[in-house]
């Protein structure tokens, strides 16, 4: 009912009738009424709409304070340097977590074993990189373009 109540206050603050809603919005008369009287759920696409037309940004709908709410920020974003922060990674790291989340504490436990192992192995097989005469490690230096031949 919070919303159905915050919807129909919005409304009534901007000294708008349902019909001038359905004008703006192209949702039908009865709708906005079935949605302010808690009848309806609207949608987010729906709520985008309404915010459009009450001249309201998306957030006021849900939020019954003066000013701005304060941006939380979230690790996702603070941890942008890392290989699971954003597009493939982010995407690959999410079905792992799904995967591993669906699997018995003992299985969990043998993979993060198994990994553990692989990472150890990993490490002592590659050799120490010396820095080159900018003082730049192998990770961070420019790799040779690779050599093309024609037929």
């Amino acid at each position: 009912m919070y919303l159905a109540d915050r919807l129909q206050r919005l409304r009534e603050a901007k000294k708008l009738s349902q019909g001038d809603i359905e004008k703006r919005t192209g949702l039908l008369r009865c709708y906005v009424s079935r949605v302010e009287n808690g009848h309806t759920v609207p949608s987010l696409e729906t709520l985008e709409k309404l915010a459009r037309a009450y001249e309201v940004p998306l957030y006021q709908i849900f939020y019954d304070g003066d000013e701005t709410p304060k941006l939380l920020t979230s690790p996702r974003l603070e941890s942008a340097g890392d290989w699971a922060s954003h597009g493939r990674g982010f995407r690959t790291f999410m079905k792992i977590r799904k995967a591993v989340s669906q699997l018995r504490r003992e299985d969990r436990e043998l993979v993060l074993y198994l990994a553990q192992k692989i990472s150890r192995a990993n490490k002592s097989k590659r050799p120490p990189q010396k820095p080159d005469k900018f003082g730049r490690s192998g990770a961070e230096r420019p790799r040779p373009a690779p050599a093309h031949s024609s037929p």
